[in-house]
């Protein structure tokens, strides 16, 4: 198989997951939704009736047990609703490949690959928030001075003023004492804050060394995103410019850019290969799809109420059959059409297509591709047809294909003649 090429994939990736988005959107898979909440519904409501019924005295024992049947038996036949509309919704999207594209524009706009870079804000977190300096530390108030109060009256005339005298030199003193104590409380408290204040701007200056380094960092992370954006639309340019030129290389990646646009159902997974002359203009292409077994083969499943099972009917095998020939059908014309109207340019004149299997060969061990469908298409014949109205075998009958007798036993088509004596 094949790698996609750069561009290819880029947009394999991007259309996937989008195309995917607008077909979990449509009404199939919202009745898929709905039925699964009510199976969830239906399932919580029994387990309750349950517990209810464990719980019940002896005389609503009964009622509570068979209301908790009952809601066991709407929790199952919900389970089968479930299981009957995803089957449904599987099925819908096989038997419609060919419709699934026809509403669609397939050309593929190269200028909507460009890349912008997309820069993150910056985000430095922690470091992006000043550190919070020391508060000023609370001193407590300088002591104040108070005199003794002199003595008043007699006590003053009887040596109350040497008392009075001695006591002002004794408060002095006690004064001169408290503030040497507070003055040297203010300097250790002064000489721990400014340590604060040193160790602050030690932090601080490194918490600032590290967002210069984070935002360096961030500058090269967005320089790199730049450069990226710019060597990615480079490359595009070039790509676009060997398109215009006719480099067959970068007809063979357009080609894969347009196939990787085309999002099969999960059940029918579809892989390429290709390549492209340019001296004939003709791209030979080959599609893989699943083996049958791959496909689902239960019509749909009931709930045996006596057994308390959910059994599954299967198809008949004429069902499967032609459910399996009409996609491997399908797919031709899917993949014919999805190419010649993507490249309008008419680089491409015409398709060689071969749609087979790859499988295991019974007969050998060996890996081995069946083919099931081969085909040549010219533009110009091809665009005359009216997709929408056509037998997908018809079409490829009409081309002179050749065809598998029988697709779903992997009956090869006899292709003897080669891809272009088709039709001769």
């Amino acid at each position: 198989m094949a790698r996609r090429g750069f561009f290819a994939e880029l947009n394999y990736q991007a259309q996937q997951a989008e195309k995917r988005q607008r077909q979990r959107q449509v009404a199939t898979v919202r009745a898929h939704n709905a039925a699964v909440r009510e199976a969830d519904r239906a399932a919580k409501a029994a387990e309750r009736a349950r517990l209810a019924a464990e719980r019940a005295n002896d005389a609503d024992r009964k009622a509570a047990e068979k209301e908790a049947k009952r809601l066991h038996v709407e929790a199952r036949e919900a389970e089968v609703e479930e299981l009957n509309t995803n089957l449904t919704s599987i099925y819908e999207e096989i038997d419609r490949l060919l419709e699934a594209t026809l509403g669609v524009d397939d050309y593929v706009d190269l200028e909507t690959l460009k890349s912008a870079a997309v820069h993150p804000e910056f985000a430095p977190g922690a470091l992006g928030e000043p550190i919070r300096p020391p508060l000023a530390p609370q001193l407590r108030d300088a002591p104040v001075f108070t005199e003794p109060e002199p003595p008043k009256g007699l006590a003053g005339a009887f040596g109350g003023k040497k008392k009075h005298a001695a006591a002002v030199e004794q408060a002095r003193a006690a004064h001169a004492q408290a503030v040497r104590y507070h003055e040297a409380y203010v300097a250790e408290r002064t000489a721990e804050h400014d340590r604060a204040l040193e160790k602050h701007a030690a932090a601080e200056q490194d918490r600032l060394a590290k967002l210069a380094r984070a935002q360096e960092r961030y500058q090269a992370e967005c320089a790199q995103r730049d450069a990226d954006a710019q060597a990615h639309n480079a490359d595009l340019a070039k790509f676009i410019n060997d398109l215009a030129f006719d480099v067959p290389s970068a007809i063979e990646e357009y080609v894969g850019i347009v196939l990787s646009n085309s999002v099969y159902p999960d059940a029918f997974p579809v892989e390429y290969d290709h390549s492209f002359d340019l001296s004939s203009r003709e791209l030979t292409l080959s599609v893989y799809i699943p083996e049958p077994s791959v496909l689902p083969s239960v019509k749909d499943y009931r709930y045996v109420k006596t057994k308390d099972e959910i059994v599954a009917t299967q198809l008949s095998a004429k069902a499967q059959k032609d459910r399996y020939s009409s996609a491997v059908h399908e797919t031709a014309l899917r993949t014919l059409h999805e190419v010649f109207e993507a490249e309008r340019a008419g680089k491409i004149q015409s398709i060689a297509l071969t749609v087979g299997v790859n499988r295991v060969s019974p007969a050998t061990g060996l890996p081995e591709t069946v083919p099931l469908v081969q085909v040549a298409a010219g533009r110009d014949t091809f665009d005359q047809f009216e997709l929408v109205n056509v037998v997908a075998v018809e079409t490829l009958k009409h081309l002179g294909a050749a065809l598998s007798k029988n697709p779903f036993d992997l009956a090869p088509a006899d292709t003897s003649r080669g891809v272009r004596q088709q039709g001769k």
